[in-house]
């Protein structure tokens, strides 16, 4: 039984790969998605293995740790891990907009379930989610986003406009404000990126952020090269999506105690809090590389994770 649980955040800073096996389309290998939402998706197995694979050099002077923590690696029947990971979910997705170069676009649906997570974690997360929007409005908190045209103010999004609404501006400039500082470290390199996305979180209906998160994708095309000529391969074009950078994911982190091998003593047996700390202690505010073509640099993702105990109030800086 998994007893302690924390949220996590993931903040693409290259393009990231997590794919989903080659497909029939124009795409050959696409991401993997939701197949209700058609969200982005990280699947837990493969957060999990690059965990691992990080925690490797990590703990490498920590003998046995990697085991207990992520179980045997040559036989899996000894006894299972002793963390786990939920897949990572769609919380904010970059579009590019006329005014500002990008936008953080989200919606209600992305956002009611970052609260459910939360709420599974033990975790009293302080923000009303914003009611729903028409697919042609978007609340906007910045106003130098919006460009001035014959019909008036306008956020424009690629070739999309949409009007600004007020409704809920309030309440969602509270959100943003706490979500760029749990997603993003304090620290300097991130200053910039925390601001924006405090200022340039923009609030989509559910049709529309599955929209942008189904046709904004990053669509690379890729040539095979025969190694005996060094040119291009007969057919050996292929096309290749990845998420965009600035895309932030929210998944859970569960851990239970350490699990044992039959007839072994519990002397020294880890708890739960402490795997999860062990687990937050190395990867709280670090770089971490998940999905494919890791060779050619995609895959970084910033790894945020939030207390599982408590309220956070909005404003506050801790993590």
């Amino acid at each position: 039984m998994f007893i302690s649980k924390k949220l996590m955040f993931l903040y693409a800073i290259s393009p990231v790969h997590m794919g989903a096996g080659q497909a029939l389309g124009v795409i050959d290998n696409p991401i993997q998605r939701e197949r209700h939402t058609e969200h982005p998706l990280f699947a837990g197995s493969g957060i999990k293995g690059a965990f691992r694979h990080a925690a490797r050099n990590l703990w490498a002077e920590e003998n046995g740790l990697l085991d207990r923590i992520f179980g045997p690696e040559q036989d899996a029947s000894l006894h299972a891990g002793a963390v786990s990971f939920a897949d990572a979910q769609l919380l904010a997705f970059p579009v590019r907009s006329l005014k500002g170069v990008y936008v953080y676009a989200t919606s209600p649906l992305a956002l009611q379930r970052l609260k459910r997570l939360a709420a599974v974690a033990g975790l009293s997360i302080p923000f009303e989610v914003p009611t729903a929007l028409q697919d042609d409005e978007a609340v906007v908190l910045n106003p130098q986003l919006l460009a001035t045209g014959a019909n008036g103010e306008r956020l424009i999004l690629e070739s999309y406009a949409f009007s600004p609404s007020k409704d809920s501006s309030k309440k969602f400039e509270k959100l943003a404000q706490w979500l760029s500082k749990k997603i993003l470290p304090d620290e300097t390199p991130f200053s910039f990126f925390r601001d924006k996305l405090a200022k340039d979180l923009v609030l989509l209906s559910d049709n529309q952020l599955t929209f942008f998160a189904k046709n904004a994708t990053v669509v690379e095309p890729h040539v095979r090269i025969d190694d005996e000529s060094g040119t291009a391969d007969d057919g050996g074009l292929f096309f290749t999506e990845n998420l965009p950078p600035e895309t932030v994911m929210v998944s859970l982190v569960m851990a239970s105690e350490e699990r044992l091998t039959k007839g072994q003593k519990s002397e020294g047996r880890m708890s739960a809090k402490d795997i999860m700390a062990k687990v937050q202690e190395g990867f709280d505010g670090k770089c971490i590389q998940i999905g494919g073509d890791a060779t050619t640099g995609r895959g970084h993702l910033m790894v945020r994770f939030l207390m599982e105990d408590g309220h956070e109030d909005a404003g506050s800086n801790t993590g």
